[in-house]
């Protein structure tokens, strides 16, 4: 479908809704609990959304508009950009197919850190259920994830099927998490117990079971998360 409005604009529009509300103040401290990595403006998650209301409507956008304002707003030095990407993939989600994919794990793989990461592991999560209701198979595009050189690229593999419910694959989500077990990095242990936290909301005695029977193969991190409500 065609645009009305350029990647251009639209950034410059994002721009000139955002920058008035920087705040140095809060800026430091969000920098801070980022360990330092990305600049702020200093502009919580609330205020921000509130902004972007006056953004025009991109409903009409195709997944190759969009991905180029999430590459135009990933290349922005303030982190609140990348959440705005992150923020607009997720509620365009359905303009995007598994042929987006690999530009999806480059955003991953771009100013890497969790805050972003889970957000498009949402994003991943929510195109990857939609197309498996209609192409069985679909999530097994998650396999190469799993197993990629990346830690941040795994960590959306285990984390793509939170909020499934029901819908969750359940011997996916298990072999996935005995498959990463023997990882030593923090964000991929929290990861596995976080995944297993949620599908114990809708299955407490599958994921019971499953600890009490690999709780040998699993960090103390991964079973303390895992455990939280059961």
């Amino acid at each position: 479908m065609s645009v009305s409005l350029g990647v251009g604009e639209v950034l410059a529009r994002i721009g000139a809704l955002l920058r008035p509300l920087a705040d140095a103040q809060q800026a430091a401290p969000m920098r801070a609990y980022m360990r330092g990595q990305f600049a702020f403006l200093g502009i919580r998650a609330t205020s921000r959304r509130q902004a972007l209301r006056g953004l025009p409507s991109l409903r009409g956008w195709d997944a190759k508009a969009l991905l180029a304002l999430a590459d135009a707003l990933w290349t922005q030095p303030e982190r609140e950009f990348q959440y705005v990407a992150v923020d607009l993939l997720g509620k365009h989600h359905r303009q995007l197919g598994l042929d987006d994919l690999p530009h999806l794990q480059q955003l991953v793989q771009s100013k890497s850190w969790w805050d972003t990461v889970d957000g498009l592991a949402g994003v991943v999560g929510d195109m990857l259920r939609r197309a498996q209701a209609v192409q069985p198979g679909a999530q097994a595009r998650m396999d190469a994830w799993l197993t990629h050189a990346d830690p941040w690229v795994r960590r959306v593999a285990m984390l793509h099927q939170l909020g499934w419910r029901e819908q969750t694959d359940e011997a996916r989500l298990l072999r996935d998490a005995m498959a990463l077990a023997p990882e030593k990095d923090f964000f991929i242990r929290k990861a596995i117990g976080w995944a297993l936290r949620d599908h114990a909301r809708t299955r407490p005695e599958a994921v019971r079971d499953f600890l009490a029977r690999h709780a040998d193969r699993f960090s103390g991190l991964t079973l303390r998360e895992a455990g939280k409500h059961l």
